[in-house]
C-alpha cells in the first residue's frame, strides 16, 4: 500500500498514550478567544438566528433552565425540552411558559458545531470489538444504536419540516480508505463481529484497491457506508427555531416554553443562591450565572461547552476530564466534476481525516469545494490542550493541502491553496464516551450540593454529530423528570457508560 501520504500512519496507540498523559502545567480551559478564525460555515450571511443575536439590548436576569453554549448540544437541549414541556402541564402549573435562555460566549455556534466537517455519519461496526471487550455485548450495541438513531431522527426532522435543502443535506455515504493492511484486517474483524450478533450491516459495501480506484480514484481497499453531509451551523439553527415553535403553542393551546438567545455573552462563575422559601417551588432558583453583562439566576444549567466545559467546571480538567483539543480544517476546490469526484465523502488513517465534497449550487461553479480536516498527527502532542482557535498551524496545514493530492491523484491539483481555513475546538476524554448526566465532582464530594441542578454533555472526542443530539435529548429527560419528580429510565438506545456518575452507571448498566 501506499507510504506516500503526507501523514504518519498507525498512530492510534501513540494517540492513545498521549491522551492518558496527565498534563505537566495548569491546561483548565479559558473562555473561548474573541479572534477566532473564520469557519466556512459562516460565510452565508443569511444564517439564521444572526450570529450576534441577543447580545445588544436588556439581558434576560431571571430564567428556569439555563443552557451554556450554543452549538448541536444546547440547540438539541432546548428543542427537546420544549417537546417534553409541550403538554402544558408545568407551564399550566406555573401559569407561564417555561423559561429558558442559551448563552453563547462568541457568535451564535461559533463552538465546534460552527467548526466541524459537517459529516452526519454512524460510526456503524467500527471499534465493535474493543467497546465489546470493554464494556459487554449490551454497551457495544448501544453505542451502535445510539449513532444510528441521531442519522435517522435528524434526517427525519429535516424532512418532516422541510428543512434539508436548507440545510444542504447530502445523502452521497461515507468511503472510509485502508492505508495499512493492519487497518483493514480490524475492520474486517470488527464487522463479522457485529454481524454475528445480528446487527443490520446490509447497507454497507466492501471494495478492493482496483474497485476503489476504478470508482472513487484511490488505490487503497475500502468499504461504503450509509450516511449524509449537511452545513452544521444552519442545521442548529433549525433546532432552535423549531425549540421556539413548539414552544408557542398553537392557536387553541397557549405557549409552554420559550427559548431566549444571548450571544456575546460568556459566563464567567457560576455561584450558588442560598436555600430560600420557595425552595419547594416548581423552579426554586439555585444558581447566579455572572457574565460581563450582568447575572441571571436560574433553577437548572445546562453545561454544553464541549472542550471548554472544564473552565466552569473545574474538576473536568486534566486526563480524567475534558480535553481541549484543537482540529484543522481547509476548504479546497477539485479540480473535477461531481460527475467524477462523486457525492460520496470519506475518512482515512484511522479516522483523522476526514472529507466530503460540498452540494455544487452556482451556475459558474464548474467544480465542487472539498471540506477537508486532520492532520492533527503530524504533531507529536496531537493538538491536546490547546484552546485558541485563532491559531492555525503550518505543519497540520502542509499535512492537509498535500492529502488530497496524494489519495485522489488527479482529481486535486497539488499545491493548489485553499479557499478558506480555519481551527476549532474539541473535547477529548481519554474513553472517547461524552459524559452526560447530573454534573458530579468525584474528587471532592462534599462540593455536590453546589452543582444541584446541573447537568452537562460534553466530552464527544471529536464524534459529536452523530451523538451530541441524543446525548442532549437525555440531559432533557433527566431535567424534566426532575422537574415533575418522577424517576428517569435512559432509552434503550442510551449507553449506560456515557453517564456522568459511577452510581448512575451501575445503577442503569442491565436496563
Amino acid at each position: 500500500m501506499s507510504t506516500t501520504l503526507p501523514v504518519p500512519l498507525l498512530v492510534y496507540a501513540q494517540h492513545q498514550s498521549v491522551l492518558d498523559l496527565e498534563p505537566a502545567r495548569d491546561v483548565r480551559a479559558t473562555l473561548p478567544v474573541a479572534n477566532s478564525t473564520k469557519s466556512f460555515w459562516f460565510t452565508d450571511p443569511d444564517v439564521t438566528p444572526l450570529p450576534t443575536e441577543g447580545s445588544e439590548g436588556p439581558l434576560t436576569d431571571d430564567a428556569d433552565i439555563c443552557i451554556i453554549g450554543s452549538g448541536i448540544t444546547g440547540a438539541s437541549a432546548a428543542y427537546h425540552l420544549a417537546r417534553s414541556l409541550s403538554d402544558g402541564k408545568i407551564a399550566n402549573a406555573l401559569g407561564r411558559p417555561v423559561k429558558a435562555v442559551i448563552l453563547e460566549a462568541r457568535e451564535f455556534c461559533s463552538g465546534a458545531t460552527g467548526r466541524n466537517g459537517g459529516h452526519l455519519v454512524s460510526h456503524t461496526f467500527f471499534d465493535f470489538l474493543k467497546c465489546q471487550t470493554e464494556h459487554g455485548k449490551e454497551e457495544a450495541l448501544r453505542s451502535y444504536n445510539i449513532e444510528e438513531y441521531v442519522v435517522k431522527e435528524v434526517t427525519k426532522l429535516l424532512e418532516e419540516n422541510s428543512k434539508g435543502d436548507d440545510v444542504d443535506l447530502v445523502a452521497g455515504g461515507r468511503l472510509i480508505l485502508f492505508f495499512s493492511k493492519e487497518e483493514l484486517l480490524e475492520a474486517k474483524s470488527d464487522f463479522l463481529a457485529a454481524k454475528e450478533i445480528g446487527l443490520d450491516l446490509s447497507g454497507i459495501q466492501w471494495f478492493t484497491k482496483e474497485e476503489t480506484q476504478a470508482k472513487y480514484g484511490a488505490s487503497y481497499p475500502s468499504v461504503l457506508t450509509p450516511g449524509f453531509s449537511l452545513w452544521p451551523l444552519k442545521l442548529v439553527g433549525v433546532l432552535f427555531s423549531l425549540a421556539n415553535k413548539i414552544g408557542s403553542g398553537s392557536s387553541s393551546s397557549s405557549p409552554t416554553f420559550s427559548a431566549t438567545l444571548h450571544t456575546r455573552t460568556p459566563v464567567t462563575s457560576i455561584l450558588p443562591i442560598p436555600q430560600s422559601s420557595d425552595i419547594n417551588a416548581v423552579f426554586p432558583r439555585r444558581h447566579n450565572l455572572n457574565t460581563p453583562r450582568g447575572n441571571i439566576s436560574c433553577s437548572y444549567i445546562v453545561h454544553a461547552t464541549n472542550g471548554y466545559a472544564s473552565h466552569l467546571l473545574p474538576h473536568l480538567t486534566g486526563s480524567n476530564g475534558i480535553i481541549p483539543t484543537r482540529g484543522q480544517i481547509i476548504a479546497t476546490r477539485a479540480k473535477v466534476g461531481l460527475d467524477i469526484l462523486t457525492r460520496t465523502g470519506g475518512t482515512g488513517n484511522e479516522g483523522l481525516e476526514y472529507w466530503f465534497p460540498r452540494p455544487v449550487k452556482q451556475p459558474d461553479e464548474k467544480y465542487p469545494l472539498v471540506i477537508l480536516g486532520g492532520g492533527r498527527e503530524v504533531k507529536p502532542q496531537f493538538q491536546f490542550y490547546e484552546i485558541d482557535d485563532s491559531i492555525i498551524d503550518k505543519e497540520v496545514g502542509k499535512a492537509l493541502r498535500a492529502f488530497l493530492p496524494a489519495v485522489f491523484p488527479g482529481r486535486f491539483e497539488p499545491g493548489n491553496e485553499p479557499e478558506i481555513e480555519w481551527t476549532g475546538i474539541m473535547g477529548f476524554t481519554r474513553s472517547g464516551d461524552p459524559f452526560v448526566g447530573p454534573v458530579v465532582d468525584h474528587n471532592n464530594s462534599s462540593n455536590n450540593t453546589a452543582y444541584e441542578g446541573q447537568y452537562v454533555s460534553a466530552g464527544y472526542t471529536g464524534h459529536g454529530m452523530p451523538r451530541a443530539y441524543a446525548c442532549a435529548e437525555v440531559v432533557s429527560q433527566m431535567i424534566v423528570a426532575d422537574i415533575k419528580k418522577e424517576k428517569w429510565e435512559p432509552p434503550e438506545w442510551f449507553p449506560r457508560v456515557y453517564l456522568m456518575t459511577n452510581a448512575n452507571r451501575k445503577e442503569y448498566a442491565k436496563v
